[in-house]
């Protein structure tokens, strides 16, 4: 892979925990076809991005870019929200 594609290596997924502070843990989900069987599964990896606002909730539909390491686990960065996460009980009755 050259330095051009992996700069700009975007992916959409969903944030799972906003708990770290500035950091968010994003599950991103895709389709992979088994070689044998041909057969379409899930697979799912989570990534730690950076979030330096703490806009970002646990639910969110969000883009996550491949940046330059910002910690040991971090080189993530959100770059949007798709979709607004699920409501908290207590909004949904209002």
């Amino acid at each position: 892979m050259n330095r051009e594609n992996s700069k700009n290596k975007i992916l959409k997924g969903e944030v799972v925990s906003d708990k770290m502070t500035k950091t968010v843990v994003v599950s991103v989900t895709r389709l992979k076809k088994h070689p044998k069987y041909k057969k379409y599964f899930r697979v799912s990896k989570r990534y730690k991005a950076h979030d330096e606002q703490g806009e970002y909730k646990t639910g969110d539909k969000v883009l996550i870019q491949l940046t330059n390491p910002i910690s040991k686990d971090k080189c993530w960065i959100v770059t949007g929200r798709i979709a607004s996460g699920k409501t908290s009980p207590e909004e949904a009755e209002k």
